[in-house]
């Protein structure tokens, strides 16, 4: 029965369900599917209020010192160098900022390095122009994944983002990603993840992701890895437990 329903799940569940791509003109983040990329887009917003406030108020001083002290406002310049209350204050204020913008830092990078408990296991591995991926809790089955030709995607696919074969994952469930190099450096990046990680060989990187959405979501290498570093996507399915349950007992076959 689970063999059935996985074929099932193959064939429909990629064109029904939601997708995180890239999206054009866009300027803003992707959609957050991870507490990790909710917590880092609180931080942009956060420091966006923070740097608008402090452009305004440097324009707000740069106008006020071209109006009140121009050569015809104040023909006769003053003649002092040394103002130990301005130089307290513009010392004091921006160490206060950076406190301001250090706790709230520090908070999300201790929740991004100190994950919860793992309940599923992935390895990683980055080849000049593909990704490897290994289930060791789940028979250990391996398989590789390589970009699609744009003339063998399906009606929507994505062109230089879809693989043969995706990355498939339990929707709720905690997630342990290790990540490695065979050859030279790569970067496993998924911007609706929040997750940016080297894969550098003869090293073991470690990042965690839960994703409570079902849906596919995209990344690609982000490390200068060689002439096709641009051509080794990843897609993620993030799907039911059933799914994934019936997913891994055709995996088991497909890929032993």
């Amino acid at each position: 029965m689970r063999f059935f329903l996985s074929i099932f799940f193959f064939l429909f569940i990629s064109v029904t369900s939601y997708a995180a791509v890239p999206e054009p003109w866009q300027i803003n983040f992707q959609p957050a599917a991870t507490e990790v990329m909710e917590k880092v887009e609180w931080l942009h917003e956060f420091l966006m209020i923070v740097m608008s406030g402090i452009v305004v108020v440097v324009m707000f001083l740069i106008a006020f010192v071209c109006i009140r002290f121009n050569a015809k406002a104040n023909p006769v310049p003053n003649k002092f160098s040394h103002n130990v209350l301005i130089e307290v204050i513009w010392t004091i204020i921006p160490v206060i900022l950076l406190i301001i913008i250090a706790i709230p830092s520090f908070r999300i990078l201790y929740y991004v390095e100190h994950p919860p408990k793992a309940d599923l296991t992935i390895k990683v591995v980055g080849y000049q122009w593909y990704w490897h991926y290994v289930y060791p809790d789940n028979g250990n089955f391996e398989f590789d994944s390589y970009m699609k030709p744009t003339k063998d995607l399906l009606p929507g696919e994505h062109r230089l983002l879809e693989v043969d074969n995706r990355v498939v994952l339990p929707a709720g469930k905690v997630v342990r990603i290790l990540t490695t190099g065979a050859d030279v450096i790569h970067s496993f990046a998924v911007p609706s993840f929040g997750i940016k990680i080297d894969a550098v060989p003869g090293k073991s990187n470690e990042t965690w992701i839960k994703v409570d959405k079902p849906g596919v979501y995209y990344g690609q290498c982000s490390e200068l890895c060689g002439v096709n570093h641009g051509f080794m996507p990843i897609a993620v399915e993030v799907v039911s437990e059933e799914q994934f349950a019936a997913w891994v007992d055709m995996a088991k076959m497909k890929f032993k």
